[in-house]
Order: C-alpha cells, then structure tokens, then sequence
C-alpha cells in the first residue's frame, strides 16, 4: 500500500502554487499551510489573537488592516491546521526556505507541536532553480522562495524530490533555536538565512530611513525600496504592516515628516515622507 504524502507550508501563496504544481503533475497530495506570521509579535503564549492585539497596539491600523481573518477565525484556523498536521500514517513534507523569517518561524513552531513524528523537508534555502517561459528567452537560475515559485518551475525542477529525512541532531538544533525563541518572546524575529535570531520592534528603522531624503517621496516608494531588501540573498522583511507601523513611530518621533493622508495600507500613494526640516533641509 502507497503511503499518503501531506505537504506542509508556512505562507498562503507558497501552498497555494505548490497545490497548483501537485495537480499539474496529477498528484493528489494534500497541502496544508498556515495563516499566522510568528516572525512578527509575541510568541509565548502562541496565541494569534494576542499577537493580533498587540500588533493592533504597536503598528496601529495599519497592521490590523492587513490580517486576513478576525482573531477568532485565526484561533479556529489554526487549531484547524495542527489537527491537520496530525496526518496519521502521512508521509509529511515541510517547504521552506530558511531565508524568509516568516516561512522559518512556521516550520520551527510547526516541528514543535509535531511532537516526536518523523518528517521530511524541502529546504529550498540555497537551491537555485532555472524557469523557461512559454514566451521569451529563459531567465537566468534565481533562488528557490516557496511565496514565489511558479508551478511550471517546481514541476520542471522536481523540487519534490529534494525531499530529505529530517535527522534527529538537525531536528534537536531546530527545537532548540525555538526554545529560546519562545523564551526572549522579542518582537520580531529575523533571519541570516541559517539561525532565526529575536530583534527588536525598531530592527527595520535604519533601512526604512535610509530610503528618506530631504526631498518629498510617496510612502509607496519607501515601503517599496525597504520590502525590496528582502529578495535575493538577504533578510526577507516582515511585510508592509510592519514597515508602515513603524514610518508611523519615526514620524511621531519627529524622525520624518508626513505631507497628505495619514499612513495607511490602502492609501500609500496618497502620503509623502521626507528627512525633517530641523536637519537643515528645506
């Protein structure tokens, strides 16, 4: 009898393209991903609705605009999502790439509640992969991202077969990277691309500024610069919410200046930011 394999994934658009990959090469497998960002809030307890409020807290509208569900909808998808990540008798794969805080923050909080089940994992950190459009030139090999990847690229790669048994020294190290995690409860966490570090709330400030002048620019423009830091090989950023929460700190900490609407997820290309006058800008 053929073992059922289960994938598990730790952003909604990664499982989302890898469902599509599966299907396309008329497999089955059930893929399960879940909803919640624990690189971003308190982690113990790890309690969404918590995490929620305090985000609410920290980074103001902003940051409760860009939840997907309401508290009590994460606390039901979640238990949802670990009682499926039981799968008696499942082979279970995990797909990540170690580069993103969110996705590694996922599978080391997923391991943990897995217990002592055996598993295996996609740890697509430093592959690169290849992809030929059905139109155009082939685009030269970039690293593999599970948020990113085009189904036609995980089919024509076989990434399913990078899958590995997760040896027990490797799987101690992870747990042990989550224990202490849990234990600093920071407000972030970030990654280098191999240990998940705690930072805190202010981690992103610098390179927010560092995309300001003394010239008026579109928050759109900022937020886009800083979330561009995330691709390649650096630290992948948390996502808008917090960006937009912390230009928020920065200008009423009189670090910028704001001209037009106030901040706000949908309305970034209607409010500008630049380096305060009392710098010497004018």
């Amino acid at each position: 009898m053929t073992q059922t394999t289960a994938h598990f994934v730790f952003t909604l658009s990664g499982g989302g393209l890898l469902l599509q990959a599966l299907r396309m090469a008329g497999r089955d497998d059930p893929v399960v991903c879940t909803v919640d960002d624990l690189s971003l809030g308190p982690i113990d307890p790890p309690d969404a609705s918590l995490r929620a409020k305090w985000a609410e807290k920290e980074l103001g509208r902003t940051a409760a605009d860009d939840l997907p569900h309401s508290p009590q909808r994460e606390r039901n998808e979640a238990k949802r999502v670990w009682n499926e990540a039981l799968f008696v008798g499942h082979r279970k794969i995990a797909w990540l790439t170690r580069r993103s805080a969110k996705e590694y923050a996922g599978f080391l909080d997923w391991l943990w509640r897995l217990g002592d089940t055996p598993c295996d994992m996609v740890d697509l950190t430093d592959v690169k992969i290849s992809h030929r459009p059905k139109r155009g030139p082939p685009q030269p090999p970039t690293l593999a991202m599970p948020v990113n990847l085009h189904p036609d690229a995980i089919c024509d790669n076989n990434l399913w077969d990078l899958a590995k048994p997760l040896e027990i020294a490797e799987r101690r190290r992870y747990l042990e990277f989550w224990r202490q995690l849990l234990s600093e409860n920071a407000a972030l966490r970030v990654t280098d691309g191999e240990k998940l570090s705690s930072a805190p709330i202010s981690f992103f400030d610098d390179l927010l500024t560092s995309y300001v002048t003394d010239k008026w620019q579109k928050v759109a423009t900022v937020v886009g610069h800083a979330s561009a830091f995330g691709f390649g090989d650096r630290i992948v950023s948390p996502g808008d919410a917090l960006l937009l929460g912390r230009l928020n700190a920065l200008i009423k900490d009189n670090r910028l200046e704001l001209r037009g609407e106030s901040i706000h997820q949908m309305k970034m290309h209607l409010s500008e930011v630049r380096l305060p006058r009392e710098r010497g800008y004018v």
